[in-house]
């Protein structure tokens, strides 16, 4: 007999979107039209670029006045001091800089390069030099989201918005989870017999990142425009909670 499974599936053919866009309806429609539906305890992984495309969260950096700090930190970074500007307005403390290398405590707790703002993958009409930051709440969108779906599809199913996030002692991206719906993020395994009977005594598993980075593998990092994954096949008792479950407050990380 076979082990327990898990199978990734990529939604094909979800169009560019823009500002504005009803998300909800589009991924209805490209599930449908490639013959898929969702059923309890599948998890649809979005990556955070179209979830912040439908919300606007878009920024010309035309419009951008940058102050001194970000004058001074953009020298140091080699960085366009606009776009350092943006960065800035969506931080609340530069973690760590040097050239090339702009980390930063993000408003909403992570801890990440750059406060996720991004200039990948995104298109910049009429000329203008475009930026795009993240969702404005990614727990809210992922709810919201997750309603939606889960009323058209007569189930209940798990939304994660996935960002890419380089980490501190190791070369490379992985997906992380920014937000999360339907799910427990995280998994408190404390007490739980280990094969010898011991009880697990700290381990929590972040099951909405490992979710992110199984779904990466699948949508890609470049042109792949693949950005909505079908995880099915995985099984939890635990009740849901959100992604910011999953950061470590301030006080108790040890490295900052």
């Amino acid at each position: 007999m076979a082990g327990p499974s898990v199978t990734l599936t990529a939604i094909p053919r979800i169009p560019l979107i823009q500002a504005g866009d009803d998300l909800a309806n589009i991924l209805v429609g490209a599930i449908e039209a490639a013959r898929l539906s969702l059923q309890n305890q599948d998890v649809l992984v979005l990556a955070q670029k179209i979830v912040s495309k439908a919300e606007g969260r878009y920024v010309d950096l035309a419009e951008i006045r940058p102050s001194m700090r970000a004058r001074e930190l953009a020298a140091a970074v080699d960085k366009d001091p606009r776009f350092v500007e943006v960065v800035l307005s969506e931080s609340t403390e530069v973690v760590r800089y040097r050239k090339d290398v702009l980390i930063v405590a993000h408003r909403l707790g992570f801890v990440m390069a750059n406060a996720g703002v991004d200039q990948s993958n995104i298109e910049h009409p009429d000329g203008k030099e475009r930026v795009l930051l993240l969702p404005r709440d990614p727990d809210a969108s992922c709810a919201a989201l997750k309603a939606r779906l889960d009323a058209h599809f007569h189930a209940q199913v798990g939304v994660i918005i996935n960002d890419s996030f380089g980490r501190a002692w190791r070369n490379g991206v992985v997906g992380v989870a920014l937000g999360a719906a339907g799910l427990p993020a995280i998994l408190d395994m404390v007490g739980v017999p280990d094969l010898f009977g011991r009880n697990l005594r700290v381990t929590q598993v972040a099951l909405a990142d490992e979710i992110a980075a199984a779904a990466s593998l699948v949508m890609g990092q470049a042109g792949e425009g693949l950005p909505a994954v079908l995880v099915r096949g995985l099984n939890w008792k635990a009740p849901a909670s959100t992604a910011a479950a999953l950061l470590r407050p301030k006080q108790l990380d040890l490295f900052r």
